[in-house]
């Protein structure tokens, strides 16, 4: 993506049809590179679009950009357009605005004034013996019905002098506006970030070829896995829901999408007691998360064989080894309550490493992190709060090239702040040449000099690794003074296996002590847990990790004492409570 497709892309903040400009090059965008994607309908609207008059065009685009379908006519006002029910009458008149629709008793509270529905229901709250000063609430609480009736607004308010409309074309700006981002999180609001100056983009090349969707079923399958999850959200029970979920599709992206909600469903259910529904929709949906929580259902209810043999199944089909974690938890639990004690030993369910740890004893409470890397903190070995941040950032700006390599569904608009596939079980199998190279830097020393000058070209450019706010200039070069290259790489290669998860849970703290003694460790990492914390399994993980490479990791266990009682460090056990 060149500058003057940046440029294009978003409007002058000085032009108060901004937006108006920044909706039709979504237009232009998905016509030329999604015609085949949209139906007759489709692409008739968009043509009729540019017919209407520019007021009537801002006006829909004002209420798209807003939350919602329904909207007050005084609330409406906006200088640039001018008469809104003079813009309104072509919208009327496609059909994409309703100008009396239907409103039900939530939606009327939802769009009146306390002083407007005290006139609109004065009969119902006389007739319920309502005091006329009710609150809102308590008058919804009251004229509350279990079956919804829905009437124009002069029907349930007469005399109004306000006005209502929906509109009415929000499902289509919706697919729209998915088949340009790929994705329903992003908005119109992309655009004024980016003209603001707020947000940066990778600039990447961009073909014809680019886009989100090869077909017109994908775009469906998405949005009906959308409105899912929405009325999921909204309270509606799984036990409606799950029959409406699309078929598995071919799409391994979808499939996920897929997957993911027959997993929230199905916490839904077993959180509602449906044991027998959660079950099928875990079986159904057959990712990580949902195949432990099958197995949890199934030990809960005494079904220690079938959990048995479905655990010995999912080891054999070589998981991730955050899956393995669980996994091993899980056997011998399911072993104990069966007649056959069998052994199992995987190639990762080796003993844990030792790590060091300790209680620290410091004035509180106060912010955790802080207290130990103030308290540990020397002029020349400083303690920074990295967490997440620093080794990925590392990892970020050395593989910037092959992290934003424009390959086919990868980049496909100028918003961008990762790859779309990033996620996907064949995004290092892509750009296995690219990151060899770039991993090859780590050998002949020229890993420093390459990240350094990333940092400082792409200064701002949003990454899914590097945080610019955490990862300063002087933090970087003193890591890259006191961090091995060997491991560099091995943290490096352990978060390539598995991106989504490998991401977190790394230690809170890193000391940097460039002057140490030859020979000894120029770094450790500190993960640190206040009162009641203990270690996560991601961070067990890591920890693990570190232990086996030889990488200098320790636990601080922090506990709260008077500022009049002596501070010190008291040596504990290797580990001081166990994680479930």
């Amino acid at each position: 993506m060149n500058s003057a497709l940046v440029a294009s892309a978003t409007a002058s903040l000085d032009d108060p049809f901004y937006y108006l400009t920044n909706f039709r090059y979504v237009l232009a965008w998905v016509s030329t590179r999604h015609h085949d994607l949209l139906n007759a309908s489709e692409r008739d609207a968009i043509g009729r679009f540019e017919t209407l008059p520019q007021a009537s065009q801002a006006l829909l685009v004002r209420m798209v950009m807003r939350k919602g379908e329904l909207f007050r006519l005084d609330k409406l006002i906006y200088a640039e357009i001018g008469d809104v029910e003079q813009a309104l009458a072509p919208l009327i008149a496609f059909g994409w605005v309703d100008d009396a629709p239907q409103l039900s008793r939530r939606e009327l509270f939802r769009l009146l004034r306390l002083s407007e529905l005290r006139q609109a229901l004065a009969g119902e709250i006389t007739k319920a013996g309502l005091a006329r000063n009710s609150t809102k609430a308590a008058l919804q609480t009251a004229l509350d019905e279990p079956f919804q009736v829905s009437a124009p607004l002069q029907q349930w308010w007469p005399t109004s002098t306000t006005q209502i409309v929906r509109l009415t074309v929000m499902a289509l700006c919706d697919r729209l506006r998915l088949m340009f981002f790929g994705n329903l999180r992003q908005d119109w609001a992309e655009f004024v970030l980016t003209e603001l100056g707020l947000q940066r983009f990778e600039q990447v090349p961009l073909t014809a070829a680019s886009r989100a969707f090869q077909s017109r079923d994908d775009v469906t399958t998405y949005l009906t896995l959308h409105r899912l999850r929405e009325r999921l959200d909204d309270g509606e029970p799984p036990q409606a829901l799950s029959t409406q979920v699309p078929p598995a599709s071919s799409n391994r992206w979808l499939a996920s999408r897929r997957a993911r909600l027959l997993f929230t469903m199905g916490r839904e259910a077993e959180r509602g007691g449906d044991a027998a529904l959660a079950l099928t929709l875990y079986a159904d949906a057959n990712n990580s998360d949902a195949r432990i929580r099958r197995l949890r259902v199934l030990e809960r209810l005494g079904r220690y064989s079938d959990a048995y043999e479905l655990t010995v199944s999912a080891l054999d089909a070589q998981p991730k080894e955050g899956e393995i974690q669980a996994l091993m938890r899980l056997l011998p639990r399911l072993a104990r309550k069966l007649p056959q004690q069998v052994e199992r030993s995987t190639g990762s369910d080796k003993q844990a490493a030792q790590v060091p740890t300790y209680v620290l004893h410091l004035p509180g409470p106060q912010p955790v992190e802080r207290a130990v890397a103030d308290y540990m903190a020397t002029p020349n070995a400083p303690v920074y709060y990295v967490e997440n941040s620093l080794l990925t950032g590392l990892f970020g700006l050395l593989l910037w090239p092959a992290i934003f390599k424009p390959l086919p569904g990868a980049f496909f608009h100028p918003f961008h702040s990762g790859p779309a596939d990033l996620y996907r079980d064949d995004f290092v199998s892509q750009r296995q040449v690219d990151i060899d190279t770039c991993l090859a830097q780590l050998d002949d020393g020229r890993y420093q000099d390459t990240i350094l000058r990333t940092w400082h070209a792409k200064q701002g450019i949003a990454s899914p690794f590097v945080h610019w706010g955490v990862v300063s200039e002087a933090l970087l070069t003193l890591a890259l003074k006191c961090l091995p290259p060997a491991h560099l790489r091995a943290c490096f290669m352990r978060l390539l296996d598995d991106i989504k998860h490998n991401r977190a849970g790394l230690p809170d703290l890193i000391q940097l002590m460039p002057d140490a003694p030859s020979g000894e460790p120029r770094y450790k990492m500190i993960e640190v847990k206040g009162p009641g914390d203990r270690l996560q399994d991601n961070q067990r993980r890591w920890i693990d990790f570190f232990c086996r490479f030889g990488m200098p990791v320790e636990v601080c266990h922090v506990r709260w004492q008077p500022e009049s009682d002596v501070e010190g460090a008291e040596p504990e056990g290797p580990e001081l409570e166990e994680a479930e």
